[in-house]
């Protein structure tokens, strides 16, 4: 079977089903497992070279509609009578079913037993979130400059509490929230955990932070509880988010998730 991911996060669960080696290319983002670094690159996932995807001859294209303006892409590959299945996970439960669905179409026979296993690990983490005593608040921040941050509708915030925690944003009924400095300020998270979207973690500077007008009075400034986290454990909606929220739990109540169960985590 020849597949090919137009989104990073697919090419993650297409990993996490054993099917890479059924990958002939992907999207210029995709760089999980480090095997697919070396496949025909399609070009950036809203700028998708269709007729270099379509002479590959691939049985199968898997789009994502968790990335905004997809929609091109998919209009395409219904005009040119390309085979195609498009995702649109928001939570921990949407990719658990997406295992499913690329399971069953690409023949994977242990597909149900690894949603199982990625499902596992979530409970896991839920049930161990409910012996944490202090519960801090994050900010999570996407993009500097105009500000963007998960919302309520977003797998930030379900990681948020299965790691001990709550997302400083969740009251708004939004995936992604346009905000700004000041409305951040104001509500004081306890930690400020930068993920911006594709950009390396090594070229994030926590300094940008603590030179923004007024931030400095935040506690979570003044006690250097500024996170530099790796883009591909959070921003994408992929089994990787797993690997993401063990990582923060750990780091937040290391006691409480020392002992957990990664029968799911990639």
């Amino acid at each position: 079977m020849r597949i090919v991911s137009i989104c990073p996060s697919n090419t993650e669960i297409i990993d996490y089903l054993g099917l890479t080696s059924k990958l002939v290319g992907v999207d210029d983002f995709s760089d999980y497992p480090e095997a697919v670094r070396s496949l025909p690159r399609l070009g950036p996932d809203l700028s998708i070279d269709m007729d270099k995807l379509q002479s590959l001859e691939p049985d199968l294209v898997f789009s994502s509609m968790s990335v905004p303006g997809m929609e091109k892409n998919i209009e395409e590959l219904e005009k040119r009578s390309i085979p195609h299945i498009t995702l649109n996970p928001q939570s921990f439960h949407d990719i658990a079913e997406d295992i499913l669905t690329v399971g069953k179409a690409c023949s994977v026979e242990d597909a149900a037993v690894k949603r199982h296993q990625f499902l596992h690990t979530v409970e896991e983490l839920k049930r161990l979130s409910r012996n944490v005593t202090h519960t801090p608040v994050l900010y999570w921040e996407w993009w500097p400059k105009p500000v963007f941050t998960p919302g309520k509708i977003n797998w930030l915030t379900e990681l948020s509490e299965m790691a001990g925690a709550k997302n400083c944003f969740r009251d708004v009924e939004l995936a992604s929230v346009q905000t700004d400095w000041e409305d951040v300020r104001l509500r004081e998270p306890d930690y400020i955990c930068l993920a911006w979207v594709g950009v390396q973690q090594k070229r994030v500077n926590p300094e940008i932070v603590r030179k923004r007008p007024g931030w400095g009075t935040m506690k979570a400034v003044q006690d250097n509880r500024i996170l530099i986290l790796e883009e591909a454990l959070y921003c994408r909606p992929s089994p990787l988010l797993l690997k993401g929220a063990v990582q923060l739990a750990r780091k937040l109540h290391p006691d409480v998730y020392e002992e957990l169960d990664l029968q799911g985590a990639p």
